[in-house]
């Protein structure tokens, strides 16, 4: 009798080029003895072997309807495909085509036994996949997950099919055999497709179901034992069914649905304050933290039991789902915020030891292949750095609109530890690390390139930004020395902290500070320079016309305090300079010229001045002390009263300064009015000296001392009397 448990479930697909006969009920229905000619009757009395699959394949999709993939359809289409090649090539090995048994292969119907059927011959019909009184059958165990079992049952009926198929058993029915294969191999695919099921829940929000993925583990490894290689004779039946790639597929196509799943409509717009593409990759990177974590800690130790590798195979197949998906993400990318977000992502996020939580837990690294290939990886830097020059260029230029603005307010600079401060270097410096220590943070390529766009960028905006600044009209000194100070820090604190990388902003910064400090000496010049035109005149023998002179000059200098080092020194030793200067000018060509008593006055006045300005600047810092001698020389020389001590003076003057030239010389005499001789010997002697001291100056030995050579002395009557 058939076995309680069989069903029917309507009639059996049929090929396209097999009639479509009238199904009858095959509850306790034999086949006749003759087996001659098939009937209705007994087409219908092989149907439950397929009756009790099709229940067990129900039971499968039930559970996985909304799991399926097109790649587990592809599998069972393939084994179909294969079956039935197989099944025309038993087909032609089989009894001659002119025997009528064979010409109609559907007519003939077959049963798969199970474990405790007996084979039978075709003419009493073998039971199918059904149990025994008090077992289990195929498709019951796979329905309930005992998957070892099922495969040992169905690799007994495998050997009994092929036992068969050698004994020539089936040589008079060769579509008994072939329907009972197919039963079989249907069996196998179903035990397939249960693996793939069990697949798909291992990381759903379930739980782990450890002895199911154990079961999966020791039904892998028994089908590889049990169908180690291809038979020679190409027997479908014992060909391998390669289970374990199929768990590989089952496990990249579950990675690819989660990873896919991540984010799923969250890409456009913001989500609490972040934007799209961050909340995505975080979505991204919790998702794969938590399932590689649970593979880790779960999943594998129930593949272990079995001795299967699952953390190597689910560490791979998430890595190539992660590194697809972000390849996708890369094609959608714009901007530099965007493209820089997934650099970031895969350096420093994904590619961190803590990605899993703990560096216990950390990903490996030599077995992976990079997380994106080097040309993308390629192209994601040349696309963020190209946006990236944009970026720095437009925030250079947010920083020159902000100092304009103060410009426009009238805003002092503030002094911070006694120095004037512009937030110019503040700006600039921040703008320069916040974008090389990003591009630090995903290769040292990238922060290389990042440094040299700054370099260019800050080479082109030095130059523009000082331009701006002259033409505004606010060049105060407390705005030029803030500024002075700015480039200062630049110049010191970048190079010092990018050696070898920013020299090539070495130059424009120097020539910026250079015109900064020019603009300030001027303001100051045009403010003195008027003063001087009392210097050698009647009134000035009387009158402190020096004084006021040199309050400028100390009012001045209390902004040089403010003005970082060695500019502040290089300015004030400039001012120095400048007074020593244009006092000896305005003395070689004075509009008065000095007789007898008012001769020795103005001696002596000069000698005070002098004694003056070297205190002043001294009191201010100058380290210029090589300027004292200038002008007390040439008042020794207008007062002294030994004429022959006037050459010993000039010798003097020569060696302190020599950048004198000869017509300095002349106009010094002609405020003297020495005779016709002793004019001509003091030249002479003088030109000796002159030519002595331009040896010493060609070669260096003077250093870069410039006074003389600033002050021009126009030819008067005097001067030509002093030569005649």
């Amino acid at each position: 009798m058939p076995s309680p448990q069989t069903e029917t479930f309507g009639p059996e697909p049929q090929s396209p080029k097999e009639p479509v006969e009238p199904q009858t009920p095959a509850r306790g229905s034999r086949r006749s003895s003759s087996g001659k000619e098939p009937s209705a009757h007994h087409e219908n009395a092989m149907r439950p072997g397929l009756g009790t699959l099709r229940r067990a394949l129900s039971r499968a999709s039930q559970r996985a309807v909304t799991q399926a993939t097109k790649e587990d359809a592809g599998l069972l289409w393939r084994s179909s495909c294969s079956l039935f090649r197989s099944f025309r090539r038993a087909l032609d090995e089989g009894p001659a085509a002119g025997q009528s048994q064979v010409a109609a292969v559907p007519e003939v119907p077959s049963r798969v036994m199970d474990g405790g059927s007996q084979p039978v011959s075709p003419g009493l019909g073998p039971k199918e996949l059904e149990p025994e009184a008090g077992r289990k059958s195929v498709a019951d165990l796979i329905t309930e997950r005992q998957l070892l079992a099922a495969f040992e049952q169905l690799q007994h009926l495998e050997t009994r099919l092929v036992t068969e198929k050698t004994s020539h058993t089936f040589e008079q029915d060769p579509t008994a055999f072939a329907r009972r294969a197919m039963d079989v191999c249907l069996h196998y695919d179903g035990l397939a497709a249960e693996i793939g099921a069990i697949v798909r829940e291992t990381l759903g929000s379930d739980g782990v179901d450890a002895a199911a993925l154990t079961e999966v583990a020791r039904v892998v490894r028994a089908e590889e034992e049990a169908h180690p290689a291809t038979p020679a004779d190409g027997d479908f039946l014992r060909t391998p069914r390669r289970w374990r790639q199929h768990w590989e597929e089952a496990v990249q196509r579950s990675a690819q649905e989660r990873v896919q799943r991540a984010g799923a409509g969250d890409t456009s717009g913001e989500v609490e304050g972040a934007p799209g593409l961050a909340q995505l990759l975080a979505q991204l990177g919790g998702l794969v933290r938590h399932d590689l974590q649970k593979v880790l800690l779960e999943v594998q130790p129930a593949y272990a039991a079995a001795g299967f590798p699952a953390w190597e195979t689910y560490l791979s197949a998430f890595h190539g789902s992660v590194a697809q998906r972000l390849q996708e993400l890369a094609n959608d990318a714009h901007g530099c915020e965007q493209l820089y977000l997934l650099l970031d992502w895969a350096a420093n996020v994904y590619g961190s030891p803590n990605f899993l939580g703990t560096p216990d837990l950390a990903l490996p690294t030599k077995p992976l292949p990079p997380l994106l290939p080097p040309d993308v990886w390629a192209r994601l830097e040349s696309d963020y750095t190209s946006f990236l020059e944009t970026k720095i260029a437009g925030c250079l230029e947010s920083i020159l609109q902000l100092e304009r603005s103060r410009w426009a307010a009238a805003e002092a600079p503030d002094v911070l530890q006694g120095l004037y401060r512009a937030p110019l270097s503040v700006d600039v410096h921040m703008l320069v690390a916040e974008h090389v220590k990003a591009g630090g943070a995903i290769s040292a390529e990238l922060e290389a390139t990042t440094l040299r766009i700054c370099a260019r960028a800050l080479g082109l905006f030095v130059p523009r930004f000082e331009k701006a600044f002259l033409e505004s009209g606010a060049a105060s000194e407390p705005h030029l020395g803030s500024y002075i100070n700015a480039c200062q820090e630049l110049r010191t604190s970048l190079l010092a902290r990018f050696p070898g990388t920013l020299e090539e902003l070495e130059k424009p910064l120097v020539a910026t500070t250079c015109s900064f400090q020019k603009h300030l000496l001027q303001g100051l010049q045009r403010d003195i320079q008027p003063l001087f035109r009392v210097v050698c005149t009647k009134g000035w023998l009387t009158q402190d016309t020096l004084g006021p002179l040199m309050d400028k000059v100390v009012a001045f200098a209390h902004h040089l305090e403010h003005v970082a080092q060695p500019w502040a020194q290089e300015t004030v030793q400039e001012v120095h300079r400048y007074v020593v200067r244009e006092y000896l000018a305005q003395a070689l060509r004075p509009r008065e010229r000095f007789r007898g008593a008012e001769r020795v006055n103005g001696s002596q006045k000069m000698s005070l001045d002098a004694q003056a300005i070297g205190d002043t600047f001294q009191g201010l810092g100058s380290e210029a002390t090589w300027l004292d001698r200038a002008i007390l020389c040439v008042a020794e020389i207008l007062g002294e009263t030994c004429k022959d001590d006037i050459r010993r003076h000039l010798e003097t003057l020569i060696q302190s300064y020599p950048d004198i030239r000869r017509d300095h010389i002349l106009a010094i005499l002609a405020l003297r009015r020495l005779g016709r001789r002793r004019n001509r010997s003091l030249l002479q002697h003088a030109g000796d000296l002159l030519r002595a001291a331009a040896k010493a100056a060609s070669s260096g030995a003077t250093g870069d001392r410039v006074l003389f050579e600033e002050i021009e002395v126009p030819t008067s009557v005097d001067v030509l009397i002093t030569c005649i």
